[in-house]
């Protein structure tokens, strides 16, 4: 019989004191949606143990994660796609349109084209392999609360290799600006905001106006949808 666990082990981030900034005090609160019972066992352990860091509670299946994650409210999702009953990417689609500003960061198996593209469709804001150490989850789960999208590095090299595939190819993309379409490009490469402008030699505010100019002229509203545009349905 399948149960989802709790973390009833206390947050082990010290509490704040008078001079500390709220970067350094918020504590980004985890739910992890995992079938496997070792890895999410592992992963809920090391997690838990990070200072700054809380799971809030595991699941097993899509269907409970549905029922509990929008009551929990968290912050960060880990998803695994290969889910028993409903998949990972549908219940991703579902939990963004009851919870839009919900980040979820897909960790599975797939290297596949089309589970890349239907994640990043769905709105994930990232997307990293199983086998990518527990360090490194919780650096890229820092780095997507600082507004990148953090990538396994071939994973990132396929996104790219679709922009440059686009080529000449008759599509919404064609509508941007120079500037816009390096932005794009910057986006998706994972680069958070402050990357960007410091590569494009801009002021952040710039990068803001170029992303929120972007995102009206492709008709989408996250980083996702956006880097989506540039991968072709095959």
């Amino acid at each position: 019989m399948q149960h989802d666990t709790k973390n009833n082990s206390p947050a082990t981030a010290a509490l704040p004191s008078k001079s500390a900034s709220p970067s350094q005090t918020s504590v980004v609160r985890v739910v992890i949606v995992e079938d496997d019972d070792w890895l999410r066992g592992n992963l809920e352990q090391e997690i838990g143990q990070t200072p700054g860091f809380k799971v809030l509670q595991t699941f097993r299946t899509a269907e409970s994660a549905l029922v509990g994650i929008p009551a929990l409210r968290p912050d960060v999702v880990l998803m695994d796609i290969n889910l028993p009953g409903m998949n990972g990417i549908e219940c991703l689609r579902q939990l963004k349109t009851a919870c839009p500003d919900l980040q979820v960061l897909m960790l599975t198996v797939y290297e596949e084209s089309e589970q890349i593209f239907n994640s990043l469709l769905a709105g994930a804001s990232g997307y990293l392999l199983k086998r990518t150490a527990t360090t490194q989850i919780i650096e890229s789960i820092r780095q997507m609360r600082a507004g990148g999208a953090p990538m396994t590095a071939n994973i990132a090299r396929k996104v790219v290799q679709y922009f440059n595939r686009m080529g000449n190819r008759t599509s919404e993309c064609d509508r941007l600006s120079p500037r816009e379409r390096e932005v794009l490009e910057l986006l998706a490469r994972g680069d958070a905001y402050k990357q960007i402008a410091d590569k494009l030699g801009v002021s952040l505010e710039t990068v803001r106006m170029n992303v929120k100019n972007l995102y009206t002229k492709l008709h989408v509203h996250s980083r996702g949808e956006a880097v989506a545009k540039l991968m072709p349905r095959t």
